[in-house]
């Protein structure tokens, strides 16, 4: 794996997350997890890209951890909004499936990290 995909993948999946938000309709319940989850996958990325300066080995792997957790709040509220209507099912899956994708990858590249500390 090469760290241009992985962060590659993650900036892509922000910004299908980003679009797929614009198109829901605003009102106040909606903007809460439209927050939350732009929050969160944009997250994903920033701390991919942060990890790449760290200060340390175990700064990068810190960092590779938080893009980690972000990964997974990010499948959370997917599956919410889903689950009250506002994105369908299909877009769900296809943003699980890339989340997913991204978990496997960050998990390998931290499992590489402390087997090279």
């Amino acid at each position: 794996m090469k760290d241009s995909e992985i962060r590659s993948r993650a900036r892509e999946l922000a910004i299908r997350i980003i679009d797929e938000c614009k198109k829901i309709d605003t009102h106040q319940g909606a903007m809460v997890l439209i927050n939350q989850v732009v929050r969160s996958s944009t997250s994903i990325g920033a701390n991919i890209h942060e990890a790449n300066y760290a200060a340390s080995k175990a700064d990068f792997i810190n960092k590779l951890q938080i893009a980690l957790k972000e990964c997974y709040e990010t499948e959370y509220w997917i599956d919410l909004m889903e689950a009250v209507g506002f994105i369908s099912e299909d877009c769900k899956n296809g943003f699980l499936q890339e989340s997913g994708v991204l978990r496997k990858m960050l998990v390998k590249s931290i499992n590489t990290a402390k087997n090279n500390l």
